[in-house]
């Protein structure tokens, strides 16, 4: 069933409700009592998380999945765990945050010009969401793109969000080249404009996940790099 909601706090409200897959619905709401020992005292969200960022944004970050003991325990995309330390310095650092850091809900991060989100939005087990659940989750990230209509730059974190990514602005009306554009670091395509009339560019960067930080995979030179990209795209810098 398609979103009927017209802004993006009410889109935000309605995906908090959302039950369409139950593996998902059942693995978030398990980690969210059965917690982890470090978090023991905290009251988990347990439910799909909405993105974070103003209505006006011009960048969209997109990012696979919430992680189950990080922004399934905040509510607040990338908050709570290693990934979303990496991300919001990164943000910062390129004037698109207003604090390095994020630990939840109410401590006064607010992000400029540039919205958080992802793919899917509950967490997944071994954060693998499968093909049909990544495929039940695109009609969030449809609306959620429909309802930003400043935003002509996306950065995909990932090569799942990179497809989700292009995937999404295809069905927006943007022409995706033939062939396919390939996933890499600092990859960046132009797109040609959407039935919206947008102008869009898609950036990929390698995820901030600890696999590509601690083995140097990915640098903070490379994300600011990535990040200061799509400043000038957008506009911003």
């Amino acid at each position: 069933m398609r979103s009927s909601a017209s802004t993006i706090a009410a889109l935000d409200d309605e995906l908090v409700g959302c039950r369409r897959c139950p593996r998902l619905v059942q693995w978030r709401e398990e980690v969210a009592v059965t917690k982890r020992a470090a978090f023991a005292g905290q009251t988990y969200w347990g439910r799909p998380v909405p993105g974070f960022g103003p209505a006006d944004a011009r960048i969209l970050v997109l990012g696979l999945a919430p992680a189950a003991h990080g922004a399934n325990r905040t509510g607040r995309m990338f908050t709570g765990d290693r990934s979303g330390d990496w991300l919001y310095a990164a943000l910062f650092r390129a004037g698109l945050a207003n604090q390095p850091t994020s630990v939840g809900l109410g401590d006064g991060l607010q992000l400029i010009g540039t919205r958080v989100t992802s793919a899917v939005r509950c967490a997944p087990p071994a954060n693998q969401p499968t093909p049909v659940e990544r495929d039940a989750c695109a009609r969030w990230l449809d609306r959620e793109f429909a309802l930003l209509p400043g935003v002509g730059v996306v950065v995909a974190l990932g090569g799942f969000a990179w497809t989700a990514a292009l995937a999404m602005l295809g069905r927006a009306g943007a022409t995706i080249p033939s062939p396919r554009p390939h996933f890499g670091h600092a990859a960046r395509v132009e797109l040609s404009r959407s039935s919206a009339g947008r102008r869009l560019v898609l950036i990929g960067s390698y995820h901030p996940s600890q696999q590509n930080t601690f083995t140097g995979r990915l640098t903070e030179p490379m994300l600011d790099a990535v990040l200061a990209q799509a400043g000038r795209d957008a506009d911003l810098s």
